[in-house]
């Protein structure tokens, strides 16, 4: 069935009970929706696509920050047969005009935040046609409907609709993407894999509640939440990302899963050991599940997790948008002594490491890790030359560099783009990245290539310290004499490390600042 009978059922099934929960702490708010009123919403803005002649084929942009009008939208959209096109909240004017006219966006609904954005370059897009604005009417800008009339307008019966697996569902840009757009396209039955596959691997039962912090327009965090969508189990939206805000959230609202990017888990661990953070004022004995993703989890970051919440159940999972987000890999919840791998197949998945001949490397060596399951994209949109890249007999080349154990456990090694070859040698950043991390004082550290004239590339690392904490370069290269010497950083340099909402470090910011190397989004 569809992903949105999904939500149909839950309705019929739990009408009265809670389905999602906005918190914002910065505000003081808290809002929250029944299974029922999730699904009235839903119909209804889909009935208002209908009526402006939306059909099948036509693209709507959801450009908002989390919120609870989000996931009503986006299934809106799915109801009325068109494609939802979530976007970064992060992108400028420029480039989410860029991705307005690469999709050909027939309709935009965005949030407040971005009101002026919005206005900038209205005029200037042309496929862009109807302006949907959610908040209040003074503030609409140059919008044509506001969402919250919209729901008094329109029954709230489903459309007649018919939706088949096959049939394209949404179109995603990928976070940190760099050079020309390449959105990509799921289908329906990609969704529902996505479903499946998400509580085979996490078994949240109805009685789960999940707490949602990262950006909703990413495909991590939403697939993350179809696992309880498929039982009807509640989830929290929370706005806001602070170690106090993020610990209040799972005691008040009896959060049961909690998935966190690296940087989220360290400010918990810090505020802890600095003492900001007692736990022993929060109800936390309901919370069993902690999973992590988006990136490399450092095992040294693990460790220090389990050491405060030794009752826990862990699991990473490994994913990317091309495969309808999370869990084409994943490291199981009982697979402890795993941490450092991102683990197996996932449920209904298969996976290989291959050489540059796309032959099976043994295992051990590096190769890059090719993945197969009903998650896979269908494209790239009107891009066949760079689908062709990466598709070939329904395997996704990832890009990712990885290597297998004896046990088959796939451990990932780093991007292809980003190995540094210094003199003939391959060096694998995210190495000597964990290894920098588990110094007691570095609060995260990124490694980069930086050019150089006889070696091709040196390695250098952009070190950001704990608060309060103070080392030198010279003890940084020091510390770091039990690498081997090729992979040593020649160079240290102390700065903040940036990240994207889904918590993936900004190489290319860095290799623009350190580098001189161009970082923009587009070209």
């Amino acid at each position: 069935m569809p992903i949105t009978d999904m939500l149909f059922m839950n309705a019929r099934i739990y009408p009265d009970e809670v389905s999602l929960i906005e918190r914002d702490p910065a505000a003081g708010t808290r809002r929250q929706i029944t299974w029922k009123e999730f699904d009235d919403c839903a119909n209804r803005f889909a009935n208002f696509l209908l009526s402006r002649g939306i059909k099948k084929g036509d693209k709507i942009a959801i450009l908002l920050m989390n919120c609870l009008e989000w996931l009503p939208v986006y299934f809106g959209v799915l109801k009325a047969g068109a494609w939802a096109v979530p976007l970064n909240f992060r992108f400028t004017a420029e480039e989410i005009k860029k991705c307005l006219e690469t999709a050909e966006i027939r309709m935009l609904v965005y949030g407040p935040e971005f009101i002026s954005r919005v206005d900038s370059i209205r005029s200037t897009t042309d496929c862009l046609r109807e302006l949907v604005f959610i908040g209040q009417d003074g503030l609409a800008g140059a919008a044509d409907y506001n969402y919250y009339d919209i729901l008094g307008s329109f029954p709230c019966d489903a459309p007649d609709v018919p939706l088949s697996d096959d049939e394209e569902a949404a179109l995603y840009f990928t976070s940190g993407t760099t050079g020309v757009p390449k959105p990509i396209v799921l289908t329906h039955g990609n969704l529902v894999s996505a479903c499946i596959t998400e509580n085979r691997h996490h078994m949240q039962t109805h009685e789960d509640n999940f707490l949602c912090i990262p950006p909703l327009y990413h495909t991590g965090a939403k697939m993350h939440w179809f696992g309880n969508l498929l039982v009807g189990a509640k989830a929290i939206i929370l706005r806001g990302v602070s170690p106090r805000w993020i610990l209040e959230a799972v005691s008040e609202e009896r959060v049961t899963i909690v998935w966190l990017l690296v940087p989220w888990a360290q400010d918990i661990l810090d505020a802890i050991e600095k003492e900001e953070i007692d736990l022993s004022d929060y109800r936390l004995s309901q919370w069993w599940l902690t999973h992590m993703g988006a990136q490399p989890i450092p095992p040294s970051l693990v460790k220090r997790w389990m050491k405060y919440f030794p009752h826990h159940k862990y699991d990473t999972n490994y994913g990317l948008s091309e495969a309808t987000g999370p869990g084409c890999v994943h490291l199981g919840m009982d697979n402890i002594d795993k941490v450092g791998a991102i683990g197996l197949p996932g449920y209904g998945w298969q996976a290989k490491i291959v050489d540059d001949n796309d032959r099976p490397v043994l295992r051990g060596q590096v190769g890059q890790l090719v993945v197969k399951g009903p998650g896979v994209m269908k494209g790239y949109y009107k891009n066949p030359e760079a689908t062709g890249k990466v598709l070939r007999d329904g395997w996704l080349y990832t890009g990712d560099m990885a290597r297998q154990d004896e046990d088959g456990f796939i451990y990932l090694v780093d991007r292809k783009k980003d190995i540094i070859i210094c003199g003939g040698e391959n060096i694998f950043p995210v190495e000597v990245e964990d290894y920098l991390r588990s110094h007691e004082d570095i609060k995260d550290a990124a490694v980069i290539g930086l050019p150089d004239r006889r070696l091709g590339e040196i390695p250098v690392a952009i070190v950001e310290l704990k608060p309060g904490r103070t080392l030198s370069e010279e003890y940084i290269i020091e510390f770091c004499r039990s690498l081997p010497r090729y992979k040593r950083p020649r160079r240290v340099f102390f700065d903040k490390i940036p990240r994207n909402p889904t918590g993936k470090i900004e190489k290319p910011k860095l290799r623009e600042k350190w580098c001189g190397q161009s970082a923009s989004v587009f070209s």
